[in-house]
């Protein structure tokens, strides 16, 4: 079982300099995934529930900062050359999907295949509602978005008529290194949720999930792979407990569920100076027991 981190390109972690010692280091160390949230505009005040919170807020401050994750990612790219980088998430229902598609080929193409996309639908009408699109209908776009990429990322030449997108014989280059096989990694722990991994996903990202919670879960996406002529080590299974702890026996129950990767969040301290030290730590609460797993 392997260990990412969460959260670069936010806060303390958007830094330049503590950007390029969290990569430099993370790949020293052994860790598996560097993922980049995103978020284009922020407020101080929501109707929206935030899915992840007990009263439904969202975690962050409005005035935190937070990088685009295509742009940050790139930049850890150029400064590394084995760790994953990942989405976690993008909000793909936000984006004309030929412009991501383009995005995520160079993204992959100069890193030498080491992309994955996290995919979310979004939970803040406020943030669609600032960008012009719809708020109504998201995992629909979504769905289709992916399937567009898909096509522009493994054809010559790409034609697609849809709900949302409709266009005849385009060309897109350059091609991911991985092809039209990005890894396209679905958040969310919903039964549509769900159901958008069985059909589209090579990975589930779920959230808070406590090893029992995720056993249900897992039964219930089979069930739904099934449906779709696929099977449970198809998918790719991603855990983030965000800022809870997790002991040595929840960590040995993940790994006997079929998890591949555990994401806590990690807080970057504020002086640059310490963050080697600060990551050897986390490995050794984290690499060292996940190793021992499988």
């Amino acid at each position: 079982m392997k260990i990412g981190i969460s959260g670069i390109g936010m806060g303390k972690g958007s830094r330049p300099g503590t950007l390029r010692l969290v990569a430099a280091h993370a790949e020293r160390l052994g860790f598996n995934t560097l993922w980049a949230p995103e978020h284009v505009v922020l407020f101080d005040h929501y109707e929206s529930h935030y899915p992840y919170s007990d009263d439904g807020s969202f975690l962050a401050a409005s005035t935190v900062d937070l990088t685009d994750p295509f742009v940050t990612l790139s930049y850890v790219a150029a400064s590394t050359t084995r760790i994953r980088l990942a989405t976690g998430i993008c909000l793909v229902p936000e984006h004309n999907p030929l412009v991501l598609a383009k995005q995520i080929a160079t993204l992959d193409a100069l890193s030498g295949g080491r992309f994955a996309l996290g995919v979310g639908i979004g939970w803040s009408w406020e943030e669609f509602a600032a960008l012009g699109i719809p708020f109504e209908r998201r995992a629909q776009r979504t769905c289709e978005y992916i399937e567009v990429m898909r096509k522009l990322w493994g054809e010559e030449k790409t034609s697609f008529a849809g709900e949302f997108v409709t266009f005849k014989d385009a060309r897109c280059f350059p091609k991911p290194a991985q092809g039209a096989r990005v890894p396209i990694i679905f958040g969310g722990e919903s039964t549509p949720a769900l159901r958008r991994v069985a059909r589209y996903g090579t990975g589930w990202f779920s959230v808070k999930l406590t090893p029992d919670q995720l056993a249900t879960k897992l039964a219930q996406l089979q069930t739904l792979l099934a449906e779709n002529n696929r099977k449970l080590a198809d998918i790719e299974l991603i855990v983030s407990p965000y800022d809870a702890a997790v002991s040595r026996e929840q960590l040995r129950r993940y790994a006997e569920l079929g998890v591949n990767e555990i994401i806590p969040f990690v807080r970057m301290p504020s002086d640059e100076r310490q963050i080697p030290a600060h990551l050897e730590q986390i490995a050794r609460e984290w690499i060292e027991p996940a190793a021992t797993l499988g």
